[in-house]
């Protein structure tokens, strides 16, 4: 919020608010109040609620779940060329866009667990048929591999006890360099160059490392702020 002498105040709108609604000028303040503007003045508004299933974003997740087994038989059976290369890109495309739908439309819990989900089943299967054509190291394969799994598990734990860990941009940066480090192993003038490759792959390691970690951090402050609070719940207690 920023206000100087006669300037009127502003509420800067997070870009990564789940609330897709826009801010609506309302005299000298802008403000989430839809009842400061009449109806047809909203340009947004929020068409699913958080426990919705079937929505135009899931089914966008869907369609990137089920584009990720074509993927990796061809990756499988031919290895890098063009045809992979573009499945990949449009695997990646669907990740964009169950975004910026969900973010208009409304975000929903099953949004929240299966985007996620489908990222890491597409950059995992493709990860290990590349390993398993020995384009890539099976090193960082590993390590990118253990890291989510760690992750998933950690967070499924922290769930059940009721602690909600805010999501990072670091997190979101992570996927694009999985993505890019994976697009240039696809690549036919990229493949030959094993140097290019395995450095894409471990810059991949490291934004995949280092975003695990600051996820732990951020949980176990986020145990403790709802320790504090008294809002944490233990499994198996009554």
């Amino acid at each position: 919020m920023t206000g100087t002498g006669s300037e009127p105040l502003r509420f800067e709108a997070d870009p990564f608010d789940p609330d897709p609604r826009p801010l609506h000028r309302h005299g000298s303040v802008q403000s989430h109040d839809h009842t400061l503007e009449e109806p047809h003045k909203l340009v947004h508004t929020s068409r699913f609620g958080p426990s919705a299933l079937i929505t135009p974003a899931n089914a966008i997740t869907a369609a990137r779940l089920l584009t990720t087994p074509v993927l990796v038989v061809l990756v499988a059976v031919g290895g890098t060329g063009w045809a992979p290369f573009v499945v990949a890109l449009v695997i990646g495309a669907t990740d964009v866009m169950d975004g910026w739908v969900s973010r208009r439309q409304g975000a929903t819990r099953s949004g929240a667990f299966l985007d996620p989900l489908a990222d890491k089943v597409a950059v995992l299967s493709v990860l290990f048929a590349l390993a398993a054509r020995n384009q890539v190291a099976w090193w960082p394969v590993g390590l990118i591999a253990a890291r989510e799994v760690a992750m998933s598990v950690y967070r499924s734990l922290m769930g059940r006890r009721g602690v909600s860990i805010p999501a990072r941009f670091s997190a979101k940066l992570k996927a694009w360099v999985q993505g890019i480090a994976i697009l240039l192993a696809l690549t036919p003038p990229v493949a030959p160059h094993r140097v290019v490759i395995e450095t894409g792959m471990w810059v991949a390691v490291a934004f995949t490392l280092v975003t695990g970690l600051q996820y732990m951090v951020d949980g176990a402050r986020a145990a403790r702020s709802a320790a504090a609070r008294g809002s944490v719940t233990h499994p198996g207690r009554r």
